[in-house]
Parts: C-alpha cells; structure tokens; sequence
C-alpha cells in the first residue's frame, strides 16, 4: 500500500465552526492518515486558550507536519496556505485538485494560463480575501442587534440595522451574485468554480458557501435569485470526501454543524 503521508504524521487542530473543517475534507480527498484534535468553542465564541500552544494567534485551523527526519514539527496556519503546501507535498494522488496551470505549449509565457487554472488561483485568495470578511461581519452585527440587556436593544438595532443596510446587504448580495455568475460561466459548463473537476478552491469554498446556503439562501426569494449557487452547496455537501469528513467529526463530537 503507498504511503501518501512520506513517512510524515499529521495532525489538524479543528475547531468548532470553523474553517477547519475544510483542512479536514482536504486531507480525506488527499487519502492522508492524520491525527485529529477537536475544540469548542469558548462561551465568548473565541477559539480556547488551548490553541495559542500551538500557534501564537491561536487560532484554527492549525495542522503540524513531523516530517521523519525533522527535529520538530512544521506548524501552519491559513486555510489557503495550508491547502497549498499540502496539495504541494501530498497532491500527486489527486493531481486535478490543482488545474493544469499552461495551455499547451504557452509554458512559462505570460498570459498562457488556462482559465481554470486561473479561477483556482483567484478564489483561493477570494475567499478569505472578500467573502469571509462580509459574512463574519454579519455575524458580529447580529451579536449586536441580539446580545445588550433588552432595555437596550431599540438603539442597537437601530445601530445594527442601519449597517446592515448600507453597508453590509448590498455587498454581501454582491458576492453572491458574483458567485451565481462564475458558477454559470465555469469553464466547458463545469458544475464547480473552476470547470468540470472539484478543486482545492471549491473545498476552500465550501465553509463559507454551505454556511450562507443554511443561513440566508433558505427562502424561497433567494433559492430562486441564485439557484445556481444553491445547487452548488448541495452538491459539494454531498460528496464522498465531504460526508467522510464529517463522520470523523461525529465520532468525537456526537454531532457536527456546517454553521458559522
């Protein structure tokens, strides 16, 4: 049997909530054996002090690397860089998780990218980059519309809802139908953002998007406004490597939550 690991344990530190979830999809797709440490979060909503040992920001997701003739282990942090040097050591298995990067014969050249290629680059910077931040955002304006004493709440939602609509609805619905429009417009009539083959930026994707779909796409106004984006969530919830992802989490926790 191949060993995909290279001799090397792995362990992901995986919070509740969180995007790790998406680092643990990756390492299913990936075939990789890896130790798994699950977190809840704090009353606060904050990552547990636990997690500052093992990265000085301590946050998650977080995984170490003991490569078999390393003095100590490898930490990495970022959902993005993480998947990268995962993908870069350990991807040979599942080579179309990262597109084919030239056109035939346009290696090295300016502009010879292929279009997939090009979309796996952009949305792994998109979506920490863009999405994310509207969408946490959000969260933290529904904390203040929800959380003061209730002898309060008049003016914090009046706070929040004025936020809310001029700031954060009009962008977040901007993301969303950019998405609706890169989904239409993937390449050979593809069914995920890069084109006809799941990728590293769709499993990255999927945190954010299968949160928006549970938590602001349910109704029927919205279902019908970006049907597209909706049937995508569905189907990255229904992959293989997805629902083993969340099994491993169900052993340990009793449950999981695709939620925010």
């Amino acid at each position: 049997m191949t060993d995909n690991n290279q001799g090397c344990k792995i362990t992901l530190y995986w919070l509740e909530q969180s995007r790790s979830q998406s680092i643990l999809w990756l390492l299913e797709e990936l075939q990789l054996k890896y130790e798994l440490k699950t977190y809840k979060r704090r009353a606060d909503k904050l990552a547990p002090k636990e997690l500052k040992e093992i990265h000085p920001l301590g946050k998650s997701p977080v995984i170490t690397i003991q490569a078999p003739d390393a003095a100590k282990p490898l930490v990495l942090a970022e959902s993005g860089a993480i998947m990268e040097y995962l993908c870069d050591h350990f991807g040979n298995g599942r080579p179309t998780l990262v597109p084919q990067r030239y056109l035939p014969g346009a290696e090295g050249k300016v502009g010879g990218e292929t279009e997939e290629w090009m979309r796996y680059r952009y949305f792994m910077h998109y979506v920490e980059g863009s999405l994310m931040p509207f969408l946490v955002m959000s969260l933290v304006n529904d904390s203040i519309r929800n959380s003061p004493p209730f002898f309060v709440r008049p003016v914090t939602n009046l706070v929040a809802s004025q936020v809310e609509n001029q700031f954060l609805t009009r962008n977040i619905d901007g993301n969303l139908e950019f998405l609706e429009e890169r989904l239409r417009t993937s390449p050979d009539g593809g069914q995920y953002i890069c084109g006809k083959e799941l990728t590293v930026a769709d499993i990255l994707m999927s945190f954010p998007v299968i949160a928006v779909n549970g938590r602001m796409l349910k109704d029927e106004k919205n279902k019908a406004k970006y049907p597209l984006l909706v049937a995508y969530a569905k189907r990255l919830e229904g992959m293989e490597g997805y629902q083993r992802a969340v099994k491993k989490v169900e052993e340990i926790e009793g449950k999981f939550s695709a939620s925010m």
